[in-house]
């Protein structure tokens, strides 16, 4: 009997890497998948744990990479689904190009709500199927000088609660939202900012442990899950803290020079 099949995205690294460990410890065959050659290596690193596993590196920003990333999959039906691709963009919203903060949209929004319909559209034909989708805290707290990316995730986590809505009557599917706070990855290295107060502070979340909180929410078909408990307390508070302080707070952590 062949083994379940998940597509894990955003898997050359950090999170995504993480729960791809996670799904080939729990027998599943792997089809991951990045905009980086690096999804290569991170296939080869899966591969001498004893997985089976199949890279793509594939721009998952785009319509065409996603449909690449499915044609990969072929006819083989997808047991669960691990949406973790995203991308950040630090400094002043003014001062960034189009190019940059529209990829940010397109990889964060478009490209998840694109591949998301696909899956779980079959998932929910068949009654069955997982599906964990990496939102974010940030979704919930006006993001100065990180405007675009916590836009896309208060999209997001706001998209999963509604869409999980639509589908609560289908039995043996579940889509769990998985809201980590800063995590130790090459994410702000990438958003350009190692200058700012939350990149440089070494306290935050081990991608392991963020990883195997989302796994074990998906695995309990939870509806969402908040990763460590001072990012708990922060979801909390940012529900009852006018939407102005937020901002000025979060001004604190990602603006340039504050590192």
């Amino acid at each position: 009997m062949a083994n379940k099949f998940a597509i894990i995205t955003g898997a050359s690294t950090g999170i995504g890497f993480e729960l791809a460990g996670l799904a080939a410890k729990s027998g599943y065959d792997l089809l991951i998948a990045a905009d980086e050659a690096l999804i290569l290596a991170a296939a080869d690193d899966l591969r001498a744990r004893g997985a089976t596993v199949e890279a793509v590196e594939t721009d998952l920003a785009t319509i065409g990479g996603v449909d690449k990333l499915l044609g990969a999959a072929g006819r083989r039906k997808v047991d669960l689904l691990c949406a973790n691709a995203g991308r950040g963009l630090g400094h002043a919203f003014l001062d960034q190009d189009v190019a940059d903060w529209r990829r940010v949209i397109d990889t964060n929004v478009t490209g998840t709500v694109y591949l998301l319909q696909k899956v779980l559209k079959e998932m929910v034909a068949r009654n069955d199927g997982k599906v964990l989708v990496t939102g974010s805290i940030a979704g919930f707290i006006p993001g100065s000088f990180n405007a675009v990316y916590n836009g896309t995730k208060a999209f997001i986590d706001n998209f999963t609660e509604a869409v999980r809505n639509e589908i609560k009557d289908v039995k043996g599917v579940t889509l769990t939202t998985l809201m980590p706070g800063p995590v130790e990855t090459e994410f702000f290295d990438r958003a350009d900012m190692l200058d700012t107060s939350v990149g440089a502070d070494p306290g935050k979340s081990d991608p392991a442990d963020v990883a195997r909180d989302g796994w074990d929410a998906l695995m309990a078909g939870k509806a969402s899950v908040v990763s460590g408990w001072k990012n708990k307390i922060q979801k909390a508070v940012a529900n009852v803290t006018p939407a102005a302080l937020l901002a000025e707070q979060h001004r604190k952590m990602a603006e340039p020079g504050g590192a």
